[in-house]
This record gives C-alpha cells, structure tokens and sequence, in this order.
C-alpha cells in the first residue's frame, strides 16, 4: 500500500509544473518582500495535510513555514484570541501555510463545547475586521475550505483505522464528526456566511478527488499573486467543478437544506 508520505512520482507529473512555478512566486514574493498567509480549514479527512505536502515539496525551505497551532496554554487562554496565530505571522517574502487556523473557533470548538457562546460570537464579530487589517498592511491571506461528503470521510477515516501507516492521523475527535456531520455543517454555512468578504473571501476546494485538489490548490495559489510567470504557457484557470466560491457554495448548501429539508454537506 502507497504511503501519503512517500506519492508515486507518476500520480504527481500534473504537479511538476505548477509546483515548479511555486518556486518562481516565492522569488516574486521576496523580491518585493511581500508577506503571504495561505488558511487550509474543513473536514477532518478532508486532505488540507496531503495537499500542504504536494504544495511546498519542492519549495524553498527557507522562505516558507507550515504552522499547526495547538491547544492553547493556560496563559494564551487569557491572551486576545488572535495573539498566538499572530505569533506565526509572516516576515517580508515568507509564506505561512496555516494547517487549521484561527477558524477553530469558528467550526471545531464550538461544535464540540471547547469555546463558550460568548466567545463564539466575539469571534464572529471581530474576524472580519481582523482581517482587513492583515490584508491591508500588505498581506497576501487566501482562505481555503476543503470540502468532502459524508461517505468520502468514512472511507478515508476507515483507511486509517486499517492502516498502520496512517493509524496516528485517527484521533478520538476524528470517531465523533461523523456523528456531529449536520452541526458541522450548520457551523460552515454560518462561517461562510459572515466572514467571506470581498477583501478575504473564502474559496472552496471540491476534495473527494485527492489529485484534482491538490491541482487545483495550486492553481488558486499562483492566482493570488500578481506577477511575471516564468511559463507564460501554464493553464492557471482552476476548474469550476473543483474551486468554488464562497458565495456559490452559501447557494448550494441553501438549495440542498430546501430540497431535503435539512443540510447535508
């Protein structure tokens, strides 16, 4: 069985191109010492860590860094909310790729009773603002939601149930989402809702075809920037089958609770 860790090098060729362009927007980005923040958030099992991998596999190593904050000391939990993601923050020309982010509190934490409502709300009302300001300092911020169905996570949870090599990616929190699916996605239609703007919109990547996101992950990321591609040649456009917007996704998800009567997403 093929490890995650180690992907064949025929499956990835479609990469090769785009990851290679990675190389030419990091160089962009130093030179103008432009700051870049890239949110990876959705479903458990949604591949927001395999694609991470295939994005900076070959990236310079010394100008990106991937960040997993996890749970809060007992000092940050006195701190504003944002303090220790702001920690991670990017330097002139770096990119920062958030492995989950300060959307926690907007999906993982309240779901399951690690945020009181109060603190949810506060979230709610604050991030907006908190990222005007990120962006308008001069920071590149890309929102992405990797979005899976309910029968696509039970298939890759039970991969890591029976293998030992993905075995540690099972935790207790992963055996109970699919059991909070509707909640979560209540949580997503409200969170898509409220903090896709047009200044940090958030874009949806269809995940149930591991590849087809990745590829189109990177094409997103070369988007996000403006600058001189070295191959001029490279189709950029994602396709509209797999990249969404947050707005088209709030329409889906509304047509689907109106046809059967609850969301399921």
């Amino acid at each position: 069985m093929e490890s995650e860790w180690l992907p064949s090098a025929g499956k990835n060729d479609s990469l090769h191109p785009y990851q290679t362009e990675l190389l030419a927007l990091q160089r962009h980005l130093e030179a103008t010492k432009t700051p870049m923040i890239v949110l990876f958030e959705g479903r458990d099992a949604s591949g927001k860590g395999g694609a991470i991998r295939r994005i900076t596999r070959f990236m310079n190593e010394k100008r990106y860094r991937v960040v997993a904050v996890g749970k809060p000391t007992r000092e940050q939990r006195t701190q504003w909310y944002f303090q220790r993601y702001v920690s991670h923050f990017p330097t002139g020309g770096e990119i920062v790729l958030f492995d989950r982010s300060w959307y926690n509190r907007a999906m993982v934490e309240p779901v399951f009773g690690f945020c009181t409502k109060d603190q949810y709300r506060a979230f709610l009302r604050g991030v907006v603002g908190f990222e005007k300001d990120v962006v308008r300092q001069g920071t590149i911020l890309v929102k992405l939601y990797f979005s899976v169905d309910k029968s696509t996570q039970a298939r890759r949870f039970e991969r890591r149930r029976n293998d030992p090599l993905r075995q540690w990616k099972l935790s207790e929190i992963d055996l109970q989402t699919q059991k909070y699916w509707d909640d979560f996605t209540a949580m997503k239609h409200r969170m898509l809702e409220r903090t896709s703007t047009r200044i940090a919109p958030w874009t949806i990547i269809k995940a149930n075809n591991k590849l087809e996101a990745r590829l189109n992950t990177l094409k997103v990321i070369l988007n996000a920037v403006e600058y001189a591609a070295l191959n001029p040649d490279l189709d950029l456009r994602p396709d509209p089958e797999i990249v969404i917007s947050g707005s088209d996704e709030l329409d889906r998800m509304d047509q689907e609770r109106d046809r059967l009567g609850r969301s399921r997403n």
